[in-house]
């Protein structure tokens, strides 16, 4: 016997084809949850669930305290493993804007852990997100010792945006870059940032770049929603050649 599909998803169907058929069209508001939810004859609970579906396909935006938005297809960045490729926040790609809060902090908790450094260790935060016109894309949150960080962008706790320098200002570059790569459900506050839906996985890579001596030089928290991110890594062996004496 089939199973019949319940009433949200039956709404999620109809919103759905409106929206790829364009009768919906795209940056379109959608009608308030309320006359949503008389317009299909069910409660705002049963509703929301069927929005939910459409968020967690990418296909609808909801924007706090405007309303619900048919989105518009946000184009696939590349992040690139390693040092050096590409900025950790991808502000790469021209299309994006980015947005940098610095603020100085002291290690806590996992901070210490990551930069190895005793507990009240003075930091760098330098949280960035960037943006494709006005929704958000990615989020990064970048710690550096505070004797590392260059005196011009010392954190007041003030923003800047189109920040055009890189955060990698070290030179010479890290003798080593471990990244670690997961995908997960996303915390309340990248839901919030980002505005995704919790059921929307997304792409966390913790990055610690150490220098010859093993210290710590910075730590990237970057996350992507799942949607949005294509991850390269490529490794390069080294081969040396050995001379025989004869």
């Amino acid at each position: 016997m089939e199973a019949v599909p319940s009433r949200h998803h039956s709404i999620a169907d109809d919103l759905r084809h409106q929206i790829t058929t364009g009768r919906i069209k795209t940056g379109e508001r959608l009608p308030s949850e309320t006359q949503l939810a008389g317009q299909y004859r069910v409660s705002t609970p049963t509703l929301r669930n069927a929005l939910a579906v459409l968020q967690g396909e990418g296909l609808v935006e909801k924007i706090h305290g405007n309303g619900n938005f048919v989105r518009r297809p946000l184009r696939k960045i590349t992040y690139v493993g390693g040092w050096g490729t590409l900025d950790p926040w991808t502000a790469a790609d021209a299309a994006l804007r980015v947005t940098v809060r610095t603020t100085a902090i002291r290690a806590r908790g996992h901070l210490t852990a990551l930069l190895r450094v005793p507990n009240g260790t003075p930091l760098t935060e330098f949280l960035c997100l960037s943006h494709e016109g006005e929704s958000p894309h990615s989020l990064a949150r970048l710690y550096v010792p505070r004797d590392l960080t260059p005196t011009s962008v010392l954190g007041d706790g003030t923003s800047s945006e189109g920040v055009v320098t890189r955060f990698a200002m070290l030179s010479p570059p890290p003798a080593e870059v471990r990244e670690t790569v997961c995908a997960r459900l996303p915390r309340p506050d990248e839901v919030s940032t980002l505005r995704i839906s919790s059921a929307v996985a997304v792409l966390a890579i913790t990055r610690v770049a150490a220098d010859s001596a093993g210290r710590v030089v910075e730590a990237a928290l970057l996350v992507f929603p799942g949607d949005r991110v294509d991850a390269v890594f490529t490794t390069h062996h080294v081969i040396e050649e050995r001379q025989t004496q004869g």
